[in-house]
C-alpha cells in the first residue's frame, strides 16, 4: 500500500546492522546509517570514518567539547554504550531484556520498533523548548524552527503566526533543522512529517542527518563512504521513521535534499520528532536535580491495550473488592465490552443522598492520555484507601464514581498497533464505522432553540429533559453502538458531574458546544454558566502544566490568555456533543478537559502526566459536593417522590429528582430561592444558602397533595375519610349535581 511504513535491515561496511523506514511505492530511496551502536563524534575533520579508520580517529589528540576532561574519549563512549543499552531496556511480560545484538528483527512494525528504541525528546510534547531550535531560514514568523514539532497543526487563516510546520526560505539542499538536546544524548532515529495546511501541499522527501557536539563542526550520517540518505513523506500527515545505529551528540540537523515542487511553488517544510537517550552528564554532582522529573506513586506507567486494560481493572477489583465493581455498559462495533470501574463504600447500589460522579475518557481512540490517567487512577484510590488516607476515604464514602477509560475501544486498538509517534494526529480518532462520536449524540441545542423561536408563550417552554428525536432513536439512525450505550448509561444512573477527557490541547471547555446559528465560532453560555466556569477553573488552575504561566501554545490557539478555560461554541462549533447532551436530556453537567498537546505521548512522559493530572483530577470530582441537595417527600406517607422539579430562582435551568426523591443541584456559593413541584402536589418554596465550604447544603422539601389528588387516592385504597375529607367530598358531588342539569338544558335550548 502506497504511503505505508516498513522497516528494513541495512548491513553496514564494518558488520553492524540498522534499521530504517522506507514506503512501499518506491518513489524514495531507501535511509541508510553508519553509525554504530558504540560511535561517538569527534571534533576534528568534516567527515565520517569509516570502520577501518574508527579506531586510529578515535586515538587522535584533542576532545569533544562536551566529554570531561578526566574521561578519555574510548572510556566516556563505553559508559555511554552502557547507559544506552541500559535506557533500552524494555519490559515484556514482567520481564525485562535486552535488545540482542546480532540478530536483525525480522518482520518488525514501526511501532514495535519505536517501543524497543529510546524515547522522543520531546518535540511534540513540547519538552523542547523553543530556544533549542534553529534554522538555517525560514519564510516568516509563523513557519519558524519552533513549529517544527510532530503533528503540530496549523490556524485556519493562511499567513498568520501558527503556521503548520518549519519552512525554509529558500530552496536550495543547504537548509537545515537543528535541534539542541542540551546534554549529551544517543541519537537513534527521526520521525518526519510534511506541512499540516488546508491551503498548501510541502512534504521533503528525503534528507540527510549530521550531528554535532558544538554546533560548529559537524558529521554526516554515512553509509560505509557515502552520506546516508533517509526516506522523507509522500503525504503531508502520514509520520515516516527512519533509524540508525545510537550515536552520541549534543546536536542533531535534518538536511532536507528532495522535497515536493510543484513547479516554483514547493517549499521546503517539515515537522519532526527525534529518538534519543539522554545520557548522564558526568561533571554533574548532584544528578537528581537535572533529571526528568517522575512520580512517587507506584502505579503502572505504560500504555495498555485492550487486554491488558481488562487484566489491570481485574487486578485493580481483586485488591479492594469492597469498594470497586466492574460492569459493562454494552459492545463497541467490533464487539469489545466497554468496562466501567465503580468506586463506592456500596458498589452496585445508589446511596439515597450520594451523588453519582463519572469520568469518560477514548471517546476519541487515538487521545490515549485519558484512558491512562483513568487507569492510573483506579490504582491510585485503591491504594490509598487501603493506605487510610483521610481524602481518599472521605470521597469514595461520599461518592459513587464511575470511570469508563475507553469509549471508543476499537479506534484505539488501530492507534496503539501504530504506536506513540507514529498514530499521526487522526488514525483512530473514529469508531470503526468512521463516526466522530463527539458529533453522534442528538442536537437537542437545536430543538430547545427552534422552540424558543416558535413559542409565544413563554410559560409553554421547557428548560431541561428535552426528549430525544424519534428519528435519532430508530434503528436506521446513524448513530454508534457507542453513542446507544452511553446514552442508556446516562439515563439509569441519575448522574450530577462529569468530565470527558481529549487529548490534543492544553484547555477546559464548558458548554454550549454548540453555536446558535450556527457560526463557525461564537459564545453560546448556559444558564448555568457561572458555575461551568468554576468546574473548568477547579481542573485547570490545579493542572501544574495547564497553570504554567511560562508554557507555550500548543499548536493554533493560546489559551493562557483565557486561563485556560473557554466556551466549548466560542472555541469551535461541535453540533452533537456528549457535553451538550447530558446538560439538556440529564441532570449531569459535564466539561471536556484537553489534557496534552500531544494526543498519544510517549509511555516515558506517563508518570509526569499524571503528577499534571493526578490533584486536579481529585479537585474535580470533589466539586460534585458544592451546591445543595435533598430529599423530595410525600408530606403524608415521607416516600420519595421521584421526577420532583427543582427550580433555582434567576437560573432558567430545572432539575429532576431521582427514583428515589433525592436531588442535587450544583450552584456556587449564595443565597437562593428553590422550589421543588410535582403533578399532584403543591409546589413548596424555601431559602437555602449555599456556603464555600467542600460539603453540599441540605434542602429537603415534602409536598403536599393537591385535595382532589389526596381524595382520589384515599377513595381508591379504601380508606377511612377524616371529617374535613367527608365534607369536601360531599362538596365535589353537591357540584357535580348542579352541573349536569345546566348542561343537559344548554343542550335541549341548542335543539
Amino acid at each position: 500500500m502506497a504511503g505505508a511504513l516498513h522497516l528494513l535491515p541495512v548491513f553496514l561496511l564494518c558488520g553492524y546492522f540498522t534499521l530504517v523506514s522506507t514506503r512501499s511505492d518506491g518513489d524514495v530511496p531507501a535511509a541508510r546509517a553508519a553509525f554504530s551502536t558504540t560511535g561517538s563524534l569527534s571534533s576534528a575533520g568534516t567527515e565520517a570514518p569509516t570502520s577501518a579508520d574508527h579506531d586510529r580517529t578515535a586515538r587522535k589528540p584533542g576532545k569533544s567539547p562536551t566529554i570531561p576532561r578526566h574521561l578519555s574519549e574510548q572510556s566516556f563512549t563505553r559508559s555511554v554504550t552502557k547507559r544506552t543499552k541500559t535506557i533500552q531496556k524494555k519490559r515484556v511480560g514482567g520481564k525485562t531484556t535486552l535488545p540482542k545484538k546480532k540478530k536483525p528483527p525480522v518482520q518488525q512494525t514501526a511501532s514495535q520498533s519505536v517501543d524497543t528504541q529510546c524515547p522522543p525528546l520531546g518535540l511534540e510534547s513540547l519538552r523542547v523548548k523553543d530556544t533549542q531550535l534553529r534554522a538555517s531560514s525560514y519564510k516568516r514568523r509563523g513557519l519558524g524552527p519552533h513549529r517544527g514539532r510532530l503533528n503540530i497543526q496549523s490556524g485556519v487563516e493562511d499567513g498568520d503566526i501558527y503556521d503548520g510546520a518549519w519552512c525554509a526560505r529558500h530552496r536550495d539542499k543547504k537548509q537545515w533543522l537543528e535541534i539542541d538536546a542540551l546534554r549529551p544524548t544517543g541519537f537513534t532515529g527521526v520521525i518526519l512529517q510534511g506541512r499540516s495546511s488546508i491551503w498548501s501541499w510541502d512534504v521533503v522527501h528525503s534528507y540527510k542527518v549530521q550531528l554535532s557536539n558544538d554546533s560548529l563542526v559537524w558529521k554526516p550520517c554515512m553509509n560505509g563512504t557515502e552520506e546516508a540518505i533517509f526516506a522523507g513523506n509522500q503525504d503531508p500527515e502520514t509520520p515516516v521513521l527512519s533509524l540508525f545505529n545510537s550515536t552520541v551528540a549534543r546536536y542533531i540537523r535534518i538536511n532536507p535534499q528532495t522535497w515536493y515542487q510543484n513547479g516554483t511553488e514547493g517549499d521546503i517544510c517539515l515537522r519532526a520528532e527525534v529518538l534519543g537517550c539522554t545520557l548522564p552528564d558526568p561533571n554533574n554532582l548532584y544528578p537528581w536535580q537535572t533529571d526528568p522529573p517522575g512520580s512517587k506513586d507506584k502505579l503502572d506507567f505504560r500504555h495498555h491495550n485492550y487486554k491488558e486494560m481488562r487484566k489491570l481493572m481485574r487486578s485493580v477489583n481483586q485488591a479492594c473488592p469492597d469498594i470497586t465493581r466492574i460492569y459493562s455498559i454494552g459492545k463497541s462495533y467490533k464487539g469489545l465490552k466497554l468496562y466501567v470501574m465503580e468506586i463506592s463504600d456500596n458498589p452496585g447500589k445508589h446511596e439515597l443522598g450520594e451523588p453519582e460522579f463519572r469520568y469518560v475518557a477514548g471517546m476519541h481512540g487515538n487521545e490515549v492520555l485519558g484512558r491512562e490517567l483513568l487507569l492510573n487512577l483506579m490504582q491510585y484510590l485503591c491504594q490509598e484507601y487501603k493506605r487510610g488516607d483521610q481524602r481518599i476515604t472521605h470521597l469514595i464514602k461520599e461518592t459513587r464514581i464511575h470511570l469508563l477509560p475507553s469509549l471508543n475501544p476499537d479506534g484505539h486498538e488501530m492507534a496503539f498497533k501504530k504506536g506513540s509517534e507514529l498514530a499521526g494526529w487522526a488514525l483512530g480518532r473514529y469508531t470503526y464505522e468512521g463516526i466522530d462520536l463527539n458529533h453522534n449524540f442528538a442536537d437537542l441545542n437545536s430543538v430547545m432553540w427552534t422552540a424558543i423561536e416558535l413559542e409565544t408563550d413563554r410559560s409553554k417552554l421547557i428548560n431541561h429533559y428535552f426528549p430525544i428525536p424519534e428519528m435519532y432513536t430508530s434503528e436506521e439512525a446513524f448513530v454508534a453502538s457507542e453513542t446507544r450505550a452511553v446514552i442508556r448509561w446516562m439515563q439509569n444512573i441519575p448522574f450530577v458531574l462529569s468530565a470527558n477527557l481529549h487529548g490534543g490541547e492544553l484547555v477546559v471547555t464548558y458548554p454550549y458546544d454548540m453555536t446558535r446559528d450556527w457560526a463557525p465560532r461564537e459564545h453560546t453560555p448556559t444558564p448555568d454558566e457561572s458555575f461551568f466556569r468554576w468546574l473548568a477553573t477547579a481542573y485547570a488552575s490545579t493542572n501544574q502544566a495547564m497553570s504554567n504561566p511560562n508554557r507555550r501554545p500548543c499548536h493554533n490557539n493560546d489559551f493562557l490568555k483565557y486561563n485556560n478555560i473557554i466556551n466549548g461554541a466560542d472555541w469551535h462549533n461541535v453540533p452533537g456533543s456528549m457535553n451538550d447532551f447530558s446538560y439538556l436530556h440529564t441532570n449531569c453537567f459535564e466539561v471536556t478537559v484537553e489534557l496534552s498537546c500531544d494526543k498519544f505521548p510517549h509511555a516515558s512522559e506517563l508518570p509526569v502526566e499524571w503528577e499534571n493530572n493526578r490533584e486536579s483530577l481529585l479537585v474535580y470530582m470533589e466539586q460534585v459536593h458544592r451546591g445543595i441537595k435533598g430529599v423530595v417527600r410525600d408530606k403524608d406517607t415521607d416516600h420519595g417522590i421521584a421526577g420532583a422539579v427543582i427550580e433555582v430562582e434567576d437560573i432558567d435551568h430545572h432539575i429532576r429528582s431521582a427514583a428515589g426523591g433525592d436531588y442535587w443541584r450544583l450552584l456556587n456559593p449564595g443565597e437562593y430561592r428553590v422550589t421543588a413541584s410535582a403533578d399532584g402536589y403543591t409546589p413548596s418554596s424555601r431559602t437555602c444558602q449555599v456556603m464555600y465550604e467542600h460539603h453540599p447544603t441540605i434542602c429537603d422539601f415534602r409536598l403536599t397533595k393537591l385535595r382532589k389528588q389526596r381524595l382520589t387516592q384515599a377513595l381508591k385504597k379504601g380508606e377511612k375519610l377524616r371529617n374535613n375529607m367527608q365534607l369536601r367530598l360531599r362538596q365535589l358531588r353537591n357540584r357535580k349535581q348542579r352541573v349536569a342539569p345546566k348542561a343537559s338544558n344548554r343542550r335541549l335550548d341548542n335543539d
